[in-house]
Formats: structure tokens, C-alpha cells, sequence
């Protein structure tokens, strides 16, 4: 079992990374957090998550601990897999998606693509008092909102269009959210954008 891949970050979208671990490249499933606490960085340590099946083998990784913990809770609920977590994760920080949980906010968790009340009523039946044992600290504000954007408009609606598609969305809806956004906010971080598409589409 792999617990964590350290080594050259030598590939970075906001759905993957590429980690040279002495010479071997690790393609790694990563969260717009994950995205967030890495980019720009020539180093990375994921803590991972393998997903293993007759047809595939899955990483996904994880720059806390705690995110990875909170992957492999959402996965223990029936009816989420390793790609609806993700997305679960990319649409809140762990602190936040740790309070909506523990609140029973089930009408911000619905707000996710994918995700039916009723599932939604699972995850905060199954996972409540789980989570609460985690010690996440909640935060006043998540990491997109004090990042300050450093990569252009045409490579922010680039990188974001093809995030959404890898994670599951259909193009034409995709391409119509991110104009959209980048429309009212230009000067958006991609994560930021992928965040806002998320709760569109």
C-alpha cells in the first residue's frame, strides 16, 4: 500500500498531478484544494489513496491527511465513489465541508453535481459524529479566496473547461458556465472558477 508519493511535481492540472518519484511518474486524481496548496511548487508530498479494480488502478491524492480522511469517509457512504468525493472536495475545503456535514446542511451539500437529497441525508446521517472526531479547525475563509490570481484569462477558461470535463461534465454546458463566469469575474483563479461551474452545471 502507498501512504504517500513525494517527488518532482513535473505535471499540474486542476484535476491531476505528476509526481517523478526517482524516475517514475505517478499520475495522481487531485482536489481544486489540493490544486490550490501545490500549484507552483516544484516538490510535492501527496498523502494517497489507491483505488484498485479488475479494469483500473486509481491514485488519489491528498496534501493533508485530514482531506484523504475525509475522501475515505465520503467513499464509505453508498452510492459515492472516488470521482463524487473528488468533486465533493473540490467544491468545499475540508473545514467547510466539515461544518456543513456536522450541521446537517443538507441543502449546501445537494448544491454538488450529482448529488440527490437523499444521498446527501446519508452522508450527514453516516458521517456526522465521524467527523467530529477528525478535529478539522473551521476557517473564516477558503484558500481560493486570499489566493491572488497569477495565470491569464484564455489559460484559466483552458484549464477549467477541461477540469470539468475530466471530472464527468458534458462540454457544451461546461464551456457555456466558465464564459460565464469569466465574464462577471476575469481576473478569477481557475480553481475559483471550476469552484463557482461546479454549483452551475
Amino acid at each position: 500500500m502507498i501512504n504517500y508519493l513525494k517527488g518532482q511535481l513535473t505535471e499540474l492540472t486542476p484535476t491531476q498531478a505528476t509526481i517523478d518519484c526517482h524516475g517514475v511518474g505517478y499520475a495522481v486524481n487531485i482536489s481544486l484544494n489540493t490544486y490550490t496548496a501545490i500549484q507552483g511548487k516544484n516538490e510535492a508530498l501527496l498523502y494517497i489513496y489507491e483505488s484498485i479494480r479488475e479494469d483500473a488502478w486509481t491514485l488519489f491524492g491528498f496534501v493533508t491527511k485530514q482531506e484523504r480522511e475525509l475522501f475515505l469517509l465520503l467513499i464509505s457512504v453508498s452510492g459515492i465513489g472516488g470521482n463524487t468525493a473528488r468533486t465533493i472536495l473540490s467544491s468545499f475545503s475540508a473545514s467547510e465541508l466539515a461544518n456543513i456535514i456536522m450541521d446537517g446542511n443538507e441543502r449546501l451539500l445537494k448544491s454538488v453535481k450529482g448529488l440527490g437529497a437523499k444521498t446527501a441525508q446519508r452522508i450527514i446521517v453516516e458521517l456526522k459524529d465521524k467527523v467530529a472526531t477528525l478535529g478539522i479547525e473551521s476557517s473564516a475563509s477558503s484558500l481560493t479566496e486570499t489566493r491572488t490570481p497569477d495565470i491569464t484569462n484564455s489559460e484559466v477558461y483552458s484549464e477549467a473547461v477541461d477540469a470539468l470535463k475530466m471530472l464527468g461534465f458534458p462540454p457544451a454546458p461546461s464551456v457555456k458556465a466558465v464564459k460565464a463566469i469569466l465574464k462577471d469575474n476575469p481576473a478569477a483563479p481557475v480553481e475559483k472558477v471550476i469552484k463557482m461551474a461546479l454549483q452551475m452545471l
